[in-house]
């Protein structure tokens, strides 16, 4: 742990279960993330070779098919991470509000050369340092990873044209900033989708119960969705169990 304004170079250790939390909803920061981030982290794995993957998606507190709450994602049906989730559909997901900007740093020693990253210290105005200071405060809060198995809905059927509506209507913005700053130009009032889902797309659903939160301070807490009815776990020793 740190009391710094930065986050740590390493987290609190956390190889077991860490100041477990369990709730019927998710915490409220897992929730704000899920709605605030533009895209999440997908690890898959065929048994032996471990892949990563940047994907756009959704997230909704239920759905009519699931009543936990559900991320959903689209995938090329002759991609890596496809042949991965149809042999093995355990995945690890994470989702972060982290400013991905990286600051520039001292040179070791006076007109010193850095090669690689981080980058030497550049001269910045103090209205940029403060206004990149505060973007920085603002958003960079968590990380949460969530653990579960993923389902390659079938082809045509009720649900995956649901989910992919879905998916479609939450990735049409008003108003689009490219990937590399570029303004879309776009009519008043017209919405545009930002991702485009061709008819043999796969569609993926992930059932969201149990995950990890990694905060800017360097702590670590598990946490776990049990919906009411369901049984409820052993009580927690350094955790707390709640209805809401």
């Amino acid at each position: 742990m740190t009391d710094t304004v930065n986050p740590p170079l390493s987290y609190e250790a956390s190889a077991s279960t860490t100041h477990p939390h369990v709730a019927t909803t998710l915490p409220q920061e897992v929730i704000a993330c899920l709605k605030n981030s533009r895209f999440l982290h997908l690890a898959t794995c065929d048994g032996l070779t471990p892949h990563v993957s940047l994907m756009s998606y959704t997230y909704l507190p239920s759905t009519p098919y699931d009543q936990y709450p559900t991320i959903i994602m689209t995938t090329n049906p002759s991609s890596r991470k496809t042949n991965h989730l149809l042999t093995n559909p355990r995945v690890s997901l994470l989702v972060h509000d982290w400013v991905s900007h990286r600051p520039p740093t001292r040179a070791p020693n006076p007109g010193g050369q850095r090669d690689g990253s981080p980058p030497p210290a550049a001269t910045r105005s103090s209205l940029a340092s403060l206004l990149l200071n505060l973007n920085t405060s603002a958003l960079s809060s968590i990380s949460t990873t969530i653990a579960g198995s993923a389902r390659v809905l079938e082809p045509g059927s009720e649900e995956e044209a649901w989910c992919k509506e879905q998916h479609l209507e939450n990735n049409t913005f008003e108003e689009e900033m490219g990937l590399f700053g570029q303004q879309q130009q776009q009519q008043p009032g017209q919405r545009r989708p930002s991702i485009s889902i061709d008819d043999d797309v796969r569609v993926v659903t992930v059932r969201v119960r149990e995950g990890r939160i990694a905060d800017w301070k360097g702590g670590v807490r598990d946490w776990q969705v049990v919906l009411e009815g369901e049984g409820q776990p052993a009580p927690l020793v350094n955790g707390t169990l709640e209805s809401q």
